[in-house]
């Protein structure tokens, strides 16, 4: 699949993730398996992959959740490391709202979200990323495939 595709299976997911927990009944792990549901009822993706984005998009919202539960702000700004006014293409109250929605869940799953890796070759939404080998930020405005690290080439981020 092309990189093109898994954004925008990752986005698909999220808007379909954001309706689900809109009526406030369902868990995290419900609405994303409602919202993979819809995402695989338009198509264009494997039942493989759409797994795989569908554990992109619970890791990213359980890291923001976990973010903004702990310091108990809810600063967009400081959590992506930059200034959201930049952020393009992506549907930023959705993916907030879920983070919000999530924020009580995760407050139980703090270890979890501490421990989150980011791989090269995994999508991510926007969000800046620290190498773990040699501390590289790399930043990204949009939803994005994770590269290999630009100046020493590792593979593992953590998110900053």
């Amino acid at each position: 699949m092309s990189d093109n595709k898994l954004i925008e299976a990752y986005n698909d997911l999220m808007g379909h993730l954001y309706e689900v927990m809109d009526d406030g009944i369902h868990s995290l792990a419900n609405a994303l398996e409602k919202a993979k549901e819809k995402t695989s009822e338009i198509g264009g993706v494997t039942q493989e992959e759409l797994s795989k984005i569908s554990d992109y998009v619970k890791r990213d919202v359980e890291h923001a959740a976990h973010a903004l539960n702990e310091d108990g702000t809810d600063d967009l700004s400081e959590w992506l490391k930059f200034d959201i006014d930049l952020i393009e293409n992506f549907a930023l109250d959705a993916f907030m709202s879920v983070a919000d929605k999530t924020s009580i869940e995760l407050a139980k799953l703090k270890t979890l979200a501490e421990q989150n890796t980011y791989h090269s070759g995994e999508v991510t939404g926007p969000g800046t990323f620290v190498c773990d080998q040699c501390n590289k930020e790399i930043a990204f405005k949009t939803t994005s495939v994770i590269p290999k690290c630009p100046a020493c080439g590792a593979d593992t981020f953590v998110r900053c």
